[in-house]
């Protein structure tokens, strides 16, 4: 695969040459050390993929996804950065990957078998229809370690807010992510979550039945037994979902 590196780090440029030396299966053909002149040389070079930085001078990896999200046989992305904040944004423009430095060279392989497998993937969808995009995030990437976790929105249970972070609830694990639960309400799909509390946010079929305590505290209670108090504000739109 012809591959682009794009870093404003010099240092971080050596680093990646010197792991992508070590896969057969790419071929360094540039560096760009910010987002303008990665435009440049993808449109010049025609790279199949590009190792992008995520923060970087005037245009950064979140503008270099976006420009090319609209073009015709564009390149896979793959970000390799520091931060580990940006992930649903950079899926959002679907990227193939999301590697945190420091990048292990067992990393940076299993990124590059993921943007193969991109490029693999059949071509010749012309019997079948397009499915069309959802409006809703099906999927989640949380930092773990020195990668990050995909987590189906299908498979979550429960959503709480912890400060500026929210923990992901999936059958017996949870994950911790930055994001605001007000941002994850807007982006889920109204048809499968419902935000009981303005710290917790449940997929309603998890729901089993609604409990009254006899002095006006509304609680949902959960397929596994617990419960969890429905806020004033959300009240009226959980006892809609009842039909109440």
């Amino acid at each position: 695969m012809r591959t682009l590196i794009v870093d404003d780090e010099p240092l971080a440029v050596e680093r990646m040459q010197i792991l992508c030396a070590r896969i057969p299966a790419l071929q360094v053909v540039g560096t760009a050390s910010d987002g303008a002149a990665a435009l440049r040389l993808i449109e010049a070079l025609a790279p199949d993929l590009v190792l992008l930085d995520m923060t970087m001078p005037e245009v950064d990896g979140l503008g270099v996804a976006r420009a090319l999200a609209g073009q015709e046989n564009r390149p896979a992305v793959v970000f390799v950065t520091a931060h580990d904040d940006f992930a649903v944004e950079a899926f959002d423009c679907d990227a193939v990957d999301y590697v945190l430095k420091p990048v292990a060279q067992e990393r940076l392989e299993r990124a590059v078998e993921r943007a193969q497998a991109r490029r693999s993937a059949p071509a010749d969808v012309s019997l079948t229809p397009e499915k069309p995009a959802s409006e809703w995030i099906e999927e989640f990437w949380v930092p773990h370690r020195s990668e990050l976790i995909r987590v189906a929105a299908a498979d979550l249970e429960r959503i709480d807010a912890e400060r500026d972070y929210v923990r992901l609830h999936a059958g017996q694990r949870s994950y911790m992510m930055l994001h605001t639960i007000a941002g994850l309400e807007a982006r889920l799909d109204p048809e499968k979550f419902i935000r009981l509390h303005r710290s917790t946010i449940v997929r309603r079929d998890r729901i089993a039945g609604l409990k009254h305590d006899g002095l006006g505290v509304w609680s949902a209670e959960l397929a596994d037994g617990t419960l969890q108090r429905i806020g004033r504000t959300y009240l009226a739109r959980v006892k809609a979902m009842a039909g109440r």
